[in-house]
């Protein structure tokens, strides 16, 4: 395990191009898992009965290992301070490539694994197929099983990328993944579960330009805020925000591309966002952003990323922020960080 102090000037950006000011802030950084050998990467977080668990995929490379298959692996670490980190899975299922697990803690006291399956023949993407697992002590996990969903929005190339439940109800985005290099048949679907594998759309999203990872958050007052990554066209993320039954948006373009995004709300306005930043000077890397439900965010940070990073996991833990992300920047393939920040920098 690797562990750094930083202190650093973070320059405060507005990302809709408005005034820019400085702050300084201290925060921590640490390596949870990672030799440079292996790819690790599409990190979760979540506290889940007094522990934190944190998930990523684990494999040989971004997809293929050195025989051309796409088998990537689950593997998910537990603490019980933050501190000191245990694997207690580490799960695979043969033909499937299993990425971009996300944690989430069911209505029923389980946990919730929900996994991007993709398989590949001859180094060329054929299916995907949604995956989920379970476990109710965060030690014994069930085997992946495929997902099982609307026959409205059925493709074949399916991903569901992240569950977020709320009044007993697990929301979350499905995107058909279009075939490489076809950017105009992209389509994103609102989805609800009850037990996590069965998902019933609620509406169909009327996005363009190839939209795919989406985040579902929900505000205190019970309105449902979308955060939906472009990859086509301006590659401008596209921010929603519904009142129940979620059927009717408002939509406003962000001012930045994003990459793996997540976030959460500290209030009804306040709100820490943290994605890939393809726009900072020289690379890519792994920023940390406040906002306000109008869209509208600020760059509060980036921390130490480069190379192959992002995909942040999101929680609060007392009086801090923690960050789990994945970058490269030490050489290598990527290894999984986790990033600790103080509330007081989110406080405006």
């Amino acid at each position: 395990m690797k562990s750094l102090r930083i202190i650093m000037i973070g320059i405060v950006a507005m990302l809709s191009i408005m005034p820019v000011s400085a702050q300084q802030i201290s925060y921590s950084v640490e390596k949870l898992w990672g030799d440079g050998v292996k790819h690790c990467a599409f990190s979760s977080l979540v506290r889940f009965n007094g522990r934190y668990y944190c998930s990523f995929r684990e494999g040989e490379s971004h997809i293929f290992d050195k025989n051309g298959k796409a088998e990537g692996k689950v593997r998910i670490l537990a603490s019980d301070d933050g501190v000191k980190w245990e694997s207690v899975a580490f799960i695979g299922k043969e033909g499937v490539d299993l990425r971009d697990p996300k944690l989430s803690v069911m209505p029923d006291g389980r946990m919730l694994v929900n996994i991007g399956g993709s398989v590949y023949r001859n180094r060329e993407l054929k299916e995907c197929i949604p995956h989920v697992m379970y476990t109710s002590d965060g030690k014994t996990f069930t085997d992946p099983e495929p997902a099982v969903l609307d026959k409205k929005m059925t493709s074949k190339r399916d991903w569901i990328w992240r569950v977020t439940w709320h009044d007993g109800v697990g929301y979350a985005v499905s995107y058909n993944k279009a075939p490489e290099g076809d950017t105009s048949g992209n389509e994103v679907w609102l989805v609800k579960t009850i037990d996590g594998k069965k998902y019933d759309v609620i509406t169909k999203f009327k996005i363009d330009c190839y939209p795919n990872e989406s985040t579902v958050r929900f505000m205190p007052d019970g309105r449902m805020a979308v955060m939906v990554r472009r990859e086509a066209g301006d590659y401008r993320g596209w921010w929603g925000v519904s009142k129940a039954p979620y059927t009717e948006w408002e939509w406003k373009k962000m001012g930045m591309a994003l990459g793996g995004p997540d976030f959460i709300f500290l209030d009804d306005n306040r709100i820490v966002m943290s994605s890939r930043n393809t726009t900072v000077p020289g690379a890519a890397k792994t920023c940390v952003y406040m906002g306000k439900n109008n869209g509208f965010f600020e760059e509060v940070i980036c921390l130490p990323s480069g190379g192959d990073n992002g995909y942040p996991g999101i929680i609060t833990v007392g009086d801090e922020l923690w960050i789990s992300y994945y970058s490269g920047h030490e050489g290598g393939n990527p290894s999984i960080y986790l990033a600790k920040i103080p509330m007081s920098n989110f406080r405006k």
